[in-house]
């Protein structure tokens, strides 16, 4: 089954402290490898895509890094187009635009149970269970 991609989005750096600035561009230039220059322009242009068609895992890490220097970041899902939530709450269990598995196996759900025919057949996969968190 193939895995959805993750985009990350910075949404904006709320107070622009010199201080913050200069983090946030730190943080920008670390998650993309772009020049200290285009990273402040990123910077200046939020609200803007950073890091597209990225691992789940990878994602959630330049959100992270982004986040702790300051700025406001998003992740969404690259099939469903859903925000994952900052704070690890669970993602409105809406349906997912995947044309590649159920609703349930999708990284940016909260459903823990799936009654599509391999979860019947083999037990819920990894997608479907829940991570340490409590979501999927």
């Amino acid at each position: 089954m193939e895995d959805p991609d993750f985009a990350v989005h910075l949404t904006g750096v709320g107070e622009r402290g010199i201080e913050v600035g200069i983090e946030v561009v730190k943080a920008v230039r670390a998650v993309t490898g772009a020049s200290p220059w285009r990273s402040r322009q990123l910077v200046d242009g939020a609200p803007v895509g950073l890091v597209a068609e990225a691992a789940l895992e990878r994602a959630v890490a330049a959100a992270a890094r982004l986040r702790a220097a300051g700025a406001g970041a998003e992740i969404r899902c690259g099939w469903c187009r859903r925000t994952l939530p900052a704070d690890d709450a669970p993602v409105d269990p809406g349906p997912c635009a995947s044309v590649y598995w159920p609703t349930a196996h999708c990284r940016a759900n909260a459903l823990t149970v799936c009654d599509c025919g391999w979860c019947a057949e083999h037990g819920p996969t990894s997608l479907t269970r829940p991570r340490a968190g409590g979501t999927l």
